[in-house]
């Protein structure tokens, strides 16, 4: 079923961010030759720039199809994003802005680019790398999965369309760099505020409440059941998924780049201030999960092949066509897609920063700038037509089980990087074992457990159902920990630290 006003409408809010998105390159003059201005925005971003940025990479066009899916698909424990995205603030208030600091001072545009600043071990620091290049792959890819369904809901066939978003993507992302998604995500933002805004006002308006929705969601989907004696239940594992989740989120190279790319430690503080104001918009945008589920858009005949294809994340685009004018149904549908190049460029930029510098320069040695940006900017195309590539032939199950899996990796870099800015007791060599301990435990884990993401242990005899990553980088940590003394006696690596005490001051 096609819709002429809402696809008209959809193609030109997206065709004026991509014009955008080519203009952003002559904004905030820069000498976009070199890496640092390309790849960071020359560390010039204010605080209202940062805040458009940050929350173009934390809230991604997934999440605004996933998060609702969840809500849709298995209820309340879909609300764990809410709290996650509330504790990830303080963590970003007190750890990052140290980052900035000496990252600026060094000429640092990665986190694990300090990693090997700060223990002298290129190793580590290809670790870390690896592990964020690894873990970005399939989050571009979910990006995708979102435009995918907003361009399916709209009727239009086919990855053509897909594709050619994506090779504009590509072309904007080598002209403008960082500019590029900074000034989109502009646009991007206040066309997602508007359309949260009318949906959360006129769809309860028009089923007579919120009181009258909720009575149609069956109880065991409304809240978290109970625990039964002797376990923690769903009760841990929501909580230990809403901590690990947040000790995560800016490990992720494209929220480290938005960090670093910010005008300074006062800028990243003001946003963990200011950057809660999405959190509320993402908890209204749950709601609409409910609302979708209480409707029952499902089984509306015109909205039986979308469902089809694509489960729950069909929910909220068929809540928009079925409640809303075309008009209203592009620009939202604009919002979501637009809302999917911001973060895919960043993460495009993000990885290939962390590919040139901690990969091509420390081992093929060539500090070149010229060389270094334009080996910058053709892995930045390589991860966007990987990521194409990866959704036209890769089933979308194993998309998001990859990009799971991918969380659960990139908790592993915490303590190299997060705790690395408080403490200099671990060992370089202790942290890469620790690192290693994480990964294969993680990726052993959900292996073992069907790609869920909360395992059940069994401790003393009481039951303790936790998210795998926040276990497994509990013990990375302890192995770091317990390796670091001995190694600290016969090989004590503090010699190679680059960076001063006064550096995180």
């Amino acid at each position: 079923m096609s819709y002429p006003l809402a696809t008209i409408i959809f193609l030109l809010l997206v065709l004026f961010v991509i014009i955008l998105g080519f203009f952003a390159g002559r904004w905030q003059s820069g000498n976009l030759a070199h890496i640092e201005e390309w790849g960071l925005g020359g560390r010039r971003f204010g605080a209202w720039i940062s805040w458009f940025l940050i929350g173009g990479d934390v809230y991604t066009a997934y999440s605004f199809i996933a998060i609702p899916a969840l809500i849709y698909g298995v209820g309340a424990v879909g609300f764990f994003a809410v709290p996650y995205t509330i504790v990830c603030y303080p963590i970003l208030y007190l750890v990052f802005p140290k980052l900035w600091s000496v990252a600026q001072k060094h000429g640092y545009i990665t986190g694990p680019e300090f990693v090997r600043g700060r223990y002298g071990n290129r190793w580590l620091a290809l670790a870390i790398g690896i592990t964020g290049i690894a873990a970005t792959m399939p989050y571009i890819a979910l990006q995708l999965i979102g435009m995918q369904v907003v361009i399916g809901a709209l009727g239009i066939p086919g990855h053509i369309p897909l594709i050619v978003a994506f090779a504009v993507l590509a072309a904007f992302t080598w002209t403008s760099g960082l500019r590029a998604p900074a000034i989109i995500s502009i646009a991007k933002d206040l066309l997602i505020y508007i359309t949260v805004i009318a949906m959360i006002i006129a769809i309860p308006i028009k089923m007579g409440g919120f009181g009258n929705i909720f009575s149609y969601i069956p109880p065991a989907k409304l809240i978290l059941q109970t625990p039964p004696k002797g376990s923690m239940g769903a009760y841990s594992g929501y909580a230990s998924l809403a901590l690990g989740s947040a000790m995560a989120l800016f490990l992720y190279p494209h929220t480290t780049t938005g960090i670093l790319s910010s005008a300074g430690p006062r800028v990243i503080r003001r946003n963990a201030a200011l950057l809660p104001a999405y959190t509320v918009m993402l908890g209204l945008l749950a709601l609409l999960g409910f609302a979708a589920l209480a409707s029952g858009v499902d089984k509306l005949p015109q909205y039986a092949a979308g469902f089809a294809k694509y489960k729950a994340s069909y929910a909220v685009p068929a809540l928009i066509l079925n409640d809303f004018p075309g008009w209203f149904a592009g620009m939202a549908f604009a919002a979501i897609a637009i809302g999917a190049l911001v973060p895919a460029a960043i993460m495009a930029i993000a990885s290939a920063n962390i590919f040139t510098r901690d990969l091509y320069q420390p081992f093929v040695r060539h500090k070149n700038n010229g060389a270094q940006l334009l080996v910058a900017k053709l892995f930045a195309m390589l991860m966007i037509i990987g990521a194409v590539v990866f959704i036209i032939l890769v089933p979308v199950k194993f998309a998001v089980q990859l990009q799971l899996l991918g969380g659960m990796w990139i908790i592993q870099t915490f303590p190299a990087i997060a705790l690395s800015l408080f403490t200099r007791f671990l060992n370089g060599w202790a942290l890469l074992a620790g690192w290693l301990t994480g990964i294969l435990s993680a990726t052993w884990l959900v292996s073992q457990n069907a790609f869920n993401s909360i395992w059940v242990f069994h401790i003393f005899g009481y039951v303790l159902p936790s998210y795998i990553a926040l276990a497994t980088v509990t013990l990375n940590i302890l192995v770091a920990s317990a390796l670091s003394i001995p190694l600290n006696s016969i090989m004590n690596d503090q010699h190679k630290d680059e960076t001063k005490t006064a550096d995180y001051a």
